[in-house]
């Protein structure tokens, strides 16, 4: 009786996987730094990859514990709430990319002295229209966070698998089609991440951006696997609510990012 489970919530087991992880982050990010300095990349390779393992293993393990009934409804709701507090963290993450491009936006300064130059943006930079790929990329991707709400419903209020499935296709589809675009984009830009403070806030900002996009598709496809395998359900779907949290997350970055870097600051 001492050792009966008398509450809702999960106790977890002991683990690897936390001490696996930081280990790969740390020899990811060290490869990385090495590899600015001309040694190779093999070690944040190697980093990479067993990053990717831990993901692909620890995901596994938490979706099995759903399959076993550990996520009950008070765990489903601390699964919530600590997705929303890292959504939060990734809002002032980008805050520091916006907060960098605002000031210099605002009060332009040159080498040498504060009113040298003083223009945004800096001169030589050819800034991209705004009201070309950029905003058929805009269009792209509000029409995928549209697909990601129709797969949403599906769900929720339809219990409609198929719908729910097309819908993450088009969203996964139209994600994909915005990182090409965007590489497209970056191959016939008209400044470098070097040298110039636009350029260096332009490709940060919009940069990171690109790798949330890139990781939200990942995300979306690993949820379209699991819709295939039969998983989620109108009471019980946290992985694929995240995932569409994320990409409405993604949006709305882009939606300010437009707006500011492409149409204002430019």
């Amino acid at each position: 009786m001492a050792h009966e489970k008398n509450h809702d919530y999960h106790i977890l087991n002991p683990s690897v996987w936390p001490l696996l992880g930081a280990l790969a982050g740390f020899i990811m990010l060290f490869g990385a730094v090495m590899f600015f300095h001309d040694n190779g990349p093999w070690m944040m390779l190697i980093g990479f990859v067993g990053v990717l393992y831990v993901m692909f293993g620890w995901w596994t393990d938490v979706v099995a514990e759903s399959h076993a009934g550990d996520h009950t409804p008070v765990v489903r709701i601390g699964l919530r709430y600590g997705f929303i507090m890292f959504i939060m963290s990734e809002v002032m993450f980008f805050a520091a990319w916006f907060w960098s491009f605002f000031k210099h936006a605002m009060y332009p300064m040159g080498e040498m002295s504060p009113l040298q130059d003083a223009i945004w943006p800096p001169a030589g930079i050819e800034t991209f229209d705004p009201w070309h790929l950029p905003l058929i990329n805009t269009l792209i991707l509000l029409c995928s966070g549209a697909a990601a709400t129709w797969a949403h419903h599906a769900l929720v209020h339809e219990n409609n698998r198929n719908d729910m499935k097309w819908g993450l296709i088009i969203a996964i589809a139209l994600g994909a089609i915005f990182t090409v675009f965007q590489a497209y984009e970056y191959g016939h830009a008209g400044f470098s991440f070097s040298g110039n403070i636009y350029g260096a806030n332009f490709f940060m900002a919009t940069g990171f951006h690109g790798a949330h996009v890139i990781i939200g598709t990942i995300f979306l496809f690993v949820c379209l696997m699991r819709v295939l395998k039969g998983h989620f359900t109108p009471e019980k779907h946290v992985g694929f609510e995240a995932a569409a949290w994320y990409w409405h997350f993604v949006d709305v970055v882009w939606l300010f990012l437009f707006a500011a870097v492409y149409v204002w600051g430019g």
